[in-house]
């Protein structure tokens, strides 16, 4: 069979596997979060943090639970690491530096999952399971919760109330995450992936050095990473790793757990806010920028030029022969386009144009279908922005879902665009201004500062891959990382949940002959249109500098 046609037989078969599992799986969540009963375990985990899940909470509210769950968290996940070396189960490791136990607290919380360790070489198990194990789970809850909440603002009307934050949260966490986990945890370790709790082992020699090896829960780590878009790796090399991601079905089943809950979350928006055909909308949405990824890659990658490259069958530096162009790239593209961060290949090496598009699948804002919860708000503020340019070209009041869009939502909506790009060109700009972080860098010129760019794109749209030309390794880079995954994160949400508040406050507007019909194909070319011009004006000049010159060189 030849590389292309497998490639192509790999991407049908996600896109079925995903279609199947779309409604079901949208219309269980819409349920998890419309529902007014709690399960025993869930009773008793309220009653443990002293919450009520049954009193409403307006967005302010909403936004206070968001931020001290969250600031726990990043305490937490911080003294852990500081503590490790007295710690059972450390494997002999020693506690973590502060400025890097601060950079994968900030990490793991802000569902970033950037790493500037090795995994197999820092961690223990118990950091890595009570600790980052944990936050894969929990910070993905926040990111749907957070999305749910915007739902309820276009579902509800005259009230600022958009449920309560801990509900979501646990709910999120036992229902949806914890089940779909664990059946996924068997069949990866079914598949060959590795899941005890093993010591250290000196595997032999390469090189005259000694090869250790240790295990760990990697299964149930490596499920909730895909699912949950976290993307942080049990071991350095992620997803390339055998103990992580052995063959290629364990390939394209990481790849369907990536996309499975942003696809799915369409469908829960439709159900919640009562139109269905308004969810394949945005959907749509999501897909055609997807697949135009998709082909894009898979064209740079097996482009033939030269002789090596047309003896190999196409750009194979830096991937892995058993998953070969077609899963690499469709591996790529996924984890950019969300907020994952996973690699199954190493960015740094694809193509200069094969590196561009991953820089700008999370320069549009991870949003075709995005990171779990985020993925959905980010998409439906750009639906807010897109039926406002619509409104000023036909002269009419713009209205989504029956509200309208005024001052106060359009504000709040370029407040969110806004954040993400100041944040990576603000500090890609002082990296590469001041001397000493430009010291990390391995490779000089356009590539050495497409290694800058993409470490804040990542960091600030909390996506957590590396071009892995970059040593992170230092004060500077961890510091500012971390700030920028904090930042990226959860000031978006603050504009967001603002936006939830206001929409839920309105009374609907009922449809008449000139409303904009949002679920028609025409509003979704008119998102796509919004999406890749918004992102081409504020990128151009930095993508211009890196990738775009090192590929047309």
């Amino acid at each position: 069979m030849s590389p292309v046609l497998s490639g192509v037989l790999q991407l049908l078969a996600l896109v079925a596997a995903l279609a199947l599992a779309h409604i079901p799986l949208g219309n269980h969540m819409a349920r998890v979060y419309s529902s007014g009963t709690h399960w025993r375990v869930e009773k008793w985990i309220y009653k443990g943090i002293g919450a009520d899940p049954d009193t409403e909470m307006r967005w302010p509210a909403y936004l206070r639970g968001v931020l001290a769950f969250s600031l726990a968290g990043v305490l937490f996940l911080y003294l852990l690491q500081r503590l490790q070396g007295v710690l059972p189960g450390s494997l002999g490791f020693a506690s973590i530096d502060p400025d890097q136990a601060f950079n994968t607290a900030a990490s793991f919380v802000a569902n970033t999952n950037w790493q500037s360790y090795y995994g197999e070489q820092a961690m223990g198990h118990v950091v890595q399971t009570a600790g980052l194990a944990v936050q894969n789970f929990v910070s993905a809850a926040v990111g749907i919760a957070v999305a749910v909440a915007l739902v309820r603002g276009f579902a509800r009307s005259r009230t600022g109330e958009l449920g309560n934050f801990w509900a979501d949260l646990v709910r999120g966490v036992v229902r949806v995450l914890v089940p779909i986990a664990a059946v996924g945890a068997v069949i990866l370790v079914a598949c060959g992936v590795v899941q005890n709790f093993s010591g250290i082992h000196e595997v032999g020699q390469f090189l005259g050095a000694p090869q250790r090896w240790n295990g760990g829960a990697v299964a149930s780590q490596e499920v909730i990473k895909e699912l949950g878009t976290n993307g942080g790796g049990y071991f350095n090399a992620n997803s390339a790793h055998p103990f992580e991601n052995p063959t290629p079905f364990t390939n394209l089943f990481e790849i369907f757990l990536i996309l499975l809950i942003p696809v799915s979350l369409t469908r829960t928006f439709g159900v919640m806010t009562g139109s269905v055909r308004q969810g394949y909308a945005i959907l749509g949405t999501m897909a055609a920028i997807w697949l135009s990824f998709v082909a894009l890659m898979m064209w740079t990658e097996f482009a033939h030029h030269g002789p090596a490259l047309q003896a190999a069958g196409g750009a194979m530096e830096g991937k892995e022969l058993r998953f070969g162009i077609g899963g690499s790239s469709l591996f790529a593209v996924t984890t950019t386009l969300t907020s994952t961060g996973a690699v199954d290949s190493f960015h740094s090496s694809y193509t200069g144009l094969g590196g561009g598009i991953t820089l700008l699948g999370m320069m549009l804002g991870e949003i075709a279908p995005g990171g779990v919860g985020s993925g959905l708000y980010g998409m439906l503020v750009m639906a807010v922005v897109a039926v406002f340019i619509a409104g000023l070209m036909v002269g009419r009041t713009p209205e989504y879902l029956g509200k309208k869009i005024g001052t106060r939502e359009i504000k709040f909506a370029a407040c969110y665009i806004l954040i993400t790009p100041a944040l990576v060109l603000v500090f890609t700009a002082a990296a590469t201004a001041l001397p000493t972080p430009g010291d990390s860098m391995t490779n000089s010129g356009a590539h050495g500062f497409s290694e800058i760019l993409y470490a804040y794109t990542s960091a600030s749209n909390n996506n957590g891959s590396a071009f892995a030309g970059l040593n992170a390794d230092t004060q500077w880079f961890n510091t500012t990382l971390g700030l920028a995954m904090l930042l990226g994160r959860f000031l978006p949400m603050v504009f967001v949940l603002a936006l939830a508040g206001s929409l839920a406050r309105q009374q609907p507007v009922p449809a008449t002959a000139g409303t904009l019909r949002t679920e028609k194909p025409l509003f979704s070319g008119l998102l796509v249109g919004a999406v890749l011009i918004i992102t081409g004006l504020t990128y151009f000049p930095a993508l211009a500098l890196g990738p775009l010159a090192e590929g047309l060189a």
